[in-house]
């Protein structure tokens, strides 16, 4: 089943930007179907994200995609930086570790969010993390009705 939405790119470039993405990600949400559960979900990590992407590599771009199968709704979203990377993402994703001034709930409260969660990082051409939300089409969490997009 082909994407019925168009892709969304937005850049991350200014604290502004963080607005941007945040209602770029959650309108995509609800064009695709999923409740507001979900759209808050995903604008909540959206945020976070955008907003290390601008704070610690200097920006980046937030790209959103509906990646979706017959069966399964799949909404996708990829934060890319050209930063210094993340040096041990095992240690980032546990709860209080920080590498900056914050409480260190940001990268593991927004696995916690999603469905999927993957980070791609090196020193040399910076991190993208993919999240996804997940939705069966007419049963479960952030479940849509069957004839929706």
């Amino acid at each position: 089943m082909a994407a019925l939405l168009e892709a969304v790119e937005v850049t991350l470039a200014t604290v502004d930007d963080i607005v941007a993405a945040r209602k770029a990600a959650r309108g995509f949400a609800q064009a695709m179907g999923y409740g507001m559960a979900d759209q808050t979900r995903l604008a909540t990590a959206v945020s976070e994200l955008a907003r290390n992407a601008i704070q610690y590599a200097g920006g980046g771009w937030l790209l959103v995609a509906d990646r979706s199968s017959p069966q399964l709704l799949i909404l996708s979203a990829q934060v890319s930086d050209r930063g210094p990377g993340i040096g041990d993402v095992e240690q980032a994703l546990r709860d209080g570790y920080t590498s900056g001034l914050g409480l260190g709930v940001g990268l593991p409260g927004c696995q916690r969010l999603m469905d999927v969660f993957d980070i791609l990082t090196t020193g040399t051409t910076g991190t993208t993390i993919v999240m996804e939300l997940h939705a069966q089409r007419g049963f479960g969490r952030g479940a849509v009705l069957a004839g929706a997009p």
